[in-house]
């Protein structure tokens, strides 16, 4: 039986090369349109390029999976929590579009393979900070070829914690929770998306927190961290990337994180 790196690395690799390759095109081209999605949230040509390249490379490949995307959604009628249960890429072609159309270079194209309602394969890759993350399950996590491990930090009291921003789009409830948080950390930051889980899984951080994301903004980041020795889940402490809220930390100090949560 093949392992799951053999069944979908070099999909991954071939459709994240490529990914890399087109966005570091469109990064701080001068004239790049940038058009507000009905969200409020910014859609840039790269976007789409990316996730329909994404697609004709599944095709390409003969493998028996669907794609639920961003841009293109899925033909699923499950495709909210893929009760069907039938193996799917899962892509985010840029991952922090508010970054990349204004130049600043944390973003990045996600990757997810999900079998069965679980996640068994993660692939995050940033082109502009010259960094890629993967892990498959039962075979821990790696950034560029380098087995990454979570810190051992045991407290929040001494931990760095990142968290996602507390504006207008959040209600007071969920920013005095975002800010309880922060708070209680030894250092707090807010920077949201997909890098700050990354810094998680490499130890650089300790714990990190999203809110109102989307299951393509998360679909590769549980993996990445639960491989490195973390933990992830929504603040229910539940492993589901189909619920908004999504908290990654070194799994020591994560039962803390989330009492001051619910």
């Amino acid at each position: 039986m093949k392992s799951y790196r053999e069944e979908y690395g070099a999909l991954l690799r071939a459709i994240a090369d490529e990914a890399d390759t087109m966005a570091m095109t469109y990064f701080r081209a001068v004239g790049m349109r940038v058009v507000r999605k009905l969200d409020g949230t910014a859609l840039t040509e790269a976007d789409g390029a990316i996730e329909k390249m994404a697609r004709a490379k599944v095709a390409a490949s003969g493998a028996a999976l669907d794609v639920f995307g961003e841009e293109m959604g899925t033909g699923d009628s499950n495709a909210a929590s893929n009760s069907a249960g039938c193996a799917r890429l899962i892509i985010d072609p840029i991952d922090g579009t508010e970054e990349f159309s204004r130049g600043i270079p944390t973003f990045g194209t996600l990757l997810g393979i999900e079998e069965s309602g679980e996640i068994v394969a993660g692939v995050a890759s940033a082109p502009a900070l010259g960094a890629r993350w993967s892990a498959y399950r039962g075979e821990g996590a790696y950034r560029d070829g380098q087995r990454m491990q979570v810190s051992k930090v045991p407290r929040l009291d001494e931990a760095m914690v990142f968290t996602t921003g507390t504006g207008p789009s959040k209600g007071q409830e969920a920013r005095e929770k975002i800010r309880r948080l922060a708070d209680a950390a030894r250092n707090g930051r807010a920077l949201g998306g997909f890098w700050q889980h990354m810094l998680v899984a490499e130890g650089a951080i300790d714990a990190a927190l999203d809110w109102t994301s989307k299951p393509w903004d998360l679909a590769p980041l549980g993996i990445i961290v639960e491989e490195a020795g973390g933990r992830s889940t929504n603040i229910r402490g539940e492993r589901n990337i189909y619920t908004d809220d999504f908290l990654s930390t070194n799994g020591l100090l994560h039962e803390e994180a989330l009492a001051l949560l619910q």
